[in-house]
């Protein structure tokens, strides 16, 4: 998946309409940041379509008149963490579900890198301080508040961050209340080094 974010969008009718005839899987975000702004997230298995056709259709009309942040740009691949009763379902099916799911229209994206001392922790020291992280994200996505998408960033993302994160929802307060949550667990106070920077918006 990526994410590409745009401003100066004065058409975006324009926008989806391309899109649409693409072809391309994608969610095109309305950003609540920017009243000109826009991002869009790809999906593909297919890590040739970010340099091909991706590409084609972002040197056209009427995103060539547009200005890309790349500030924004976020870039990862699912991955398994070797738990999941069905890989393809953990790998291609959520992720794609979640994102382009119609009832849930608000979305926070954001890359993450944790500091060297979370590597050097024994493995079970990890599962356990990842546990506590991941009981949060569960809680909500039961109560239908907030879903995730998960992504592995190493040697992809230009910042070197370690991941990029999605949040998805039906509200927005729902997905900042799990960033707030979150920031109390062990993994977040301790171990990540950096956060964001952050898009917020809401499918179009």
């Amino acid at each position: 998946m990526q994410l590409q974010v745009f401003t100066g969008v004065r058409d975006v009718d324009a926008v989806s309409e391309a899109l649409d005839q693409s072809g391309l899987d994608a969610a095109l975000y309305l950003d609540a940041h920017d009243p000109c702004g826009i991002g869009i997230v790809f999906l593909t298995e297919s890590p040739d379509l970010f340099v091909s056709d991706i590409r084609a259709l972002l040197n056209s009309d009427p995103f060539s008149v547009c200005t890309r942040r790349p500030e924004f740009t976020m870039f990862g691949r699912t991955y398994a963490t070797g738990y999941e009763p069905d890989l393809e379902y953990a790998l291609i099916t959520r992720p794609r579900d979640n994102v382009l799911n119609p009832e849930w229209p608000w979305a926070i994206w954001y890359p993450l890198r944790r500091n060297g001392a979370f590597a050097r922790l024994d493995h079970r020291e990890q599962r356990k301080i990842l546990m506590e992280h991941a009981s949060i994200g569960r809680a909500y996505g039961r109560e239908d508040y907030a879903h995730d998408i998960r992504l592995a960033s190493y040697g992809l993302d230009v910042d070197d961050n370690d991941f990029v994160i999605g949040l998805i929802g039906a509200e927005l307060y729902p997905l900042s209340r799990v960033v707030q949550d979150m920031r109390k667990t062990q993994q977040t106070a301790l171990y990540v080094e950096s956060l964001g920077p952050f898009f917020v918006g809401k499918k179009r």
